[in-house]
Parts: C-alpha cells; structure tokens; sequence
C-alpha cells in the first residue's frame, strides 16, 4: 500500500476504496486482542488509530461499548458508519479527547507506528486506560514473513528506491520492549497470520497501489504482477500470505 502514512487526507481521499480493499485484512489480529483482553459485555474499549471501524464493529459484536478515534476524518466517517453505536472522534494518538483512565482495553492496530514516535504516543494510550488496564498493539511482522513486502520491494526497485529496514516493532520482542519501558506489565503476546486475496490481476494492482494515480498504477502493473507471480493461486487470483506481532499489557495498578 503506497498511502502516506502520514497524510490525514490522503487516508481520507482513499477511505472507501482501503475499507473494500483492505478493511478487514487485520481481523485475525483484532480477533486474538479481544480475545486475550476478555473483551465483552461491560467492557469500555478505545481504538486509537480505528480506521474504517472493523475492531469497534468486533468489540460491539461482543457486547463491549466502544470509542475510536483516528485522524482522518474520511475514516471516522466510515467508522461512524460501520460502527454507528461506537463513539468516534478525529483525533491524534498523541491528544486522545477521552480524560483519564476512561477505557478498560486500549487497542491500537497499525497505529503506533503510523504515528512516526510510538514511544512518545504510548503514555497518551496508559492516560485513557484505567489503572490496571489492558492496553493491546499490534503491527507487521518483520518483511521476511510477509509476502506483501516482496512485493513492496519491487515496486521499490522500479522506482529507483530501497526497501526500508524493518522498524523496531516489527522485530520479535520490540512491541514488548515498547510496553515494558513504558512501566506496563507484558501479560500475553505472539505472531498472527493475516493472509490478503486479490481476485484478479487489476485488483492485486489496485490493491498494493493504492494511494497512486492512474497513469502510475498502469506503468507499476507490470511490476506488481510480475512480483506476486509465485502467489498467483490456481483460480487466477492471487493469496499473500502476512502476519502481525501483538502484545497485550496491564497498566499499574
């Protein structure tokens, strides 16, 4: 996916199209955090960085009350949407409007990262959680297990450019290196895998560029395509297979 993960418009101008393409590829981890959070009836979650909704949607599903934030507007539309009963804002990780110790789990997936400064965000996400709380991340794992970043690399290399080194919290250990500075108590974590299908070529394309313009994806294709060709099912679609590190840990109490 080419979005900047920094441009709050730019994940607005493509919220419908990721929500279709990409929305519910993180369920499986969403899924295992609520599960290892005992998320359910009674329950107050918070989502930093909630995207189109699809965690809230889950936690509501489990009788949780739910509150998400993210910082494009486009997404809280969506999660508006999705997740109609969920109390959703346009927020920063780094200034949640909730006051303290206002969520019993505090989940945030592919949103620490995003944030550019995970460290200096995390006691923003301790702050909303209540003492002796969970606070619950996850991301990508490191780009050897998963397929996408083959991909990514070669979009990349015909770009003139180099794959990124894997960051700190896509190693083994790092999302628990993070919670355990941050005085938080490490109670559950692991590897998740998250497989994403593309029915057909254009989608594959549309899917890992999404974000580019037309004239770009067109000359990008056949990268792409030739880039995932050991992913190409016998159905003409194509399965890459990806995983997620999530780590579960207890506020103070």
């Amino acid at each position: 996916m080419q979005v900047d993960g920094g441009d709050d418009d730019a994940w607005s101008a493509v919220a419908g199209e990721w929500a279709d393409r990409w929305g519910a590829f993180a369920d499986p981890v969403r899924a295992v955090l609520l599960d290892a959070t005992r998320t359910g009836p009674g329950t107050r979650l918070l989502d930093v960085g909630c995207g189109s909704g699809e965690l809230l949607a889950l936690a509501l599903a489990r009788g949780a009350s739910a509150s998400g934030a993210d910082p494009a507007p486009g997404m809280v539309h969506l999660a508006r949407t999705r997740a109609h009963e969920a109390d959703v804002r346009v927020a920063e990780a780094a200034a949640l409007p909730w006051p303290d110790a206002s969520a019993d789990v505090t989940t945030a997936v592919n949103a620490l990262e995003l944030t550019g400064d995970p460290a200096g965000v995390l006691p923003e996400l301790v702050r909303v959680t209540a003492p002796g709380g969970l606070v619950a991340v996850a991301n990508w794992a490191e780009a050897a297990r998963n397929d996408l970043d083959a991909v990514e690399a070669a979009v990349a290399r015909a770009l003139d450019d180099e794959p990124g080194p894997d960051g700190e919290l896509r190693l083994p250990g790092g999302l628990e290196r993070l919670l355990a500075a941050a005085g938080l108590t490490v109670e559950a974590s692991g590897l998740v895998e998250a497989p994403w299908d593309a029915s057909d070529d254009d989608a594959l394309v549309r899917g890992v560029l999404l974000g580019e313009d037309d004239a770009t994806q067109a000359e990008l294709a056949p990268t792409v395509v030739g880039a995932a060709a050991g992913f190409r099912t016998a159905g003409g679609g194509y399965r890459l297979r990806n995983a997620f590190r999530y780590a579960v840990a207890r506020t103070p109490g």
